[in-house]
């Protein structure tokens, strides 16, 4: 990952020096192609110049179908770990707050549990980066406008791309913009729209319907540190035997903060039910 800093400097001449030297490497990056943009992109994201596994703990608001639940989520190594704090806006009774207290502590001296947990996150990482790899070979780029050091680019389906999978067959029928830092080669955020139906093994396995959106942004909460604060999704459609899709999804992430590298599910767990304690005797 890359670092943005501001370093005083004594001799003005050298400060000049050096702001030309950035705009000219901005611009350098600007002129990229399209299409070799968002490969560079692509690559700093999968592959970061600091490859420092960064950890959060950050407050989570989640609407699912209309739900709302506020969650404060902490990040290991081995996957994240979350505590309900409200539903609808409105704090857990006293009941549910030990239900929470329970499940995470059982959680905490639970090693298959943890496991499991692990497993997840492994393969949410695997599945992030398959995503992200399709991208460049799944779209056509353009540019469409500059703000600062962001450029938008504005993509719809390529033709030449085989939509052998049911990921691949959504991306094939995505059109949309995204942003991204230019001088960085980060994603600011990506939105997309399903241009056509589509169908899974001819309709046998069920569809999307046309018009379906997703939306992501991603904020620079630290220096170098880009972190999705906002996603939002809205799909319909049908599933095998008729029974009906209805995503609509919506995640704030706010409030980070760092936690150690190397935390624990465990240390997770302590932390959350040490925070839980002090909210209670507010």
């Amino acid at each position: 990952m890359t670092v943005t800093q501001s370093r005083m400097m004594i001799f003005g001449g050298i400060l000049l020096l050096v702001s030309r030297v950035a705009a000219a490497q901005s611009q350098s990056t600007l002129r990229l192609s399209p299409s070799d943009l968002i490969k560079a992109v692509i690559r700093s994201e999968i592959n970061p110049s600091d490859p420092t596994e960064v950890h959060w703990k950050y407050l989570l608001v989640k609407e699912v179908d209309g739900i709302q639940e506020t969650r404060e989520v902490v990040e290991t190594k081995s996957g994240s770990l979350e505590r309900l704090i409200a539903i609808a806006g409105r704090p857990l009774t006293a009941g549910q707050q030990r239900d929470e207290t329970e499940r995470i502590l059982r959680l905490s001296h639970n090693s298959e549990e943890q496991l499991k947990l692990e497993q997840v996150h492994r393969k949410d990482a695997e599945q992030c980066d398959a995503f992200l790899k399709m991208v460049p070979e799944a779209f056509l780029f353009e540019y469409a406008g500059e703000s600062g050091s962001l450029a938008r680019l504005v993509f719809k389906p390529n033709p030449a791309f085989r939509a052998s999978s049911r990921e691949r067959k959504v991306l094939h029928e995505m059109a949309g913009e995204v942003w991204v830092d230019a001088k960085q080669q980060r994603l600011v955020s990506i939105t997309g729209q399903l241009m056509n139906e589509v169908r899974f093994a001819g309709g046998l396995l069920g569809h999307l319907e046309k018009g379906g959106q997703f939306s992501v942004k991603r904020t620079e909460v630290a220096p170098s540190h880009w972190e999705v604060t906002e996603m939002a999704v809205n799909m319909r459609g049908k599933a095998l035997l008729f029974k009906s899709i209805s995503v609509q999804q919506r995640e704030l992430h706010r409030n980070f903060e760092r936690v150690p590298d190397d935390l624990t599910i465990s240390d997770a767990a302590a932390l959350l039910l040490k925070q839980s304690l002090i909210a209670a005797r507010r």
